[in-house]
């Protein structure tokens, strides 16, 4: 699993209705994406490589 590298900033396509992501950068240059009902340490996160993450945004 990678490590966070940055801050989790939450996603610009949250809603206002607290259904929330959270992003943030790991050390291989790709994402962590969690939940921001749950930002604990120890909580799962997704995580996903630059590539994966760059197709993602380009489908929305």
């Amino acid at each position: 699993m990678a490590e966070s590298a940055g801050p989790f900033w939450k996603s610009s396509y949250s809603g206002a209705e607290n259904a929330c992501v959270e992003v943030a950068d790991t050390a291989a240059h790709g994402r962590a994406i969690r939940d921001s009902k749950h930002p604990e340490d120890g909580a799962p996160l997704l995580t996903v490589s630059r590539e994966a993450w760059n197709h993602f945004v380009q489908c929305l």
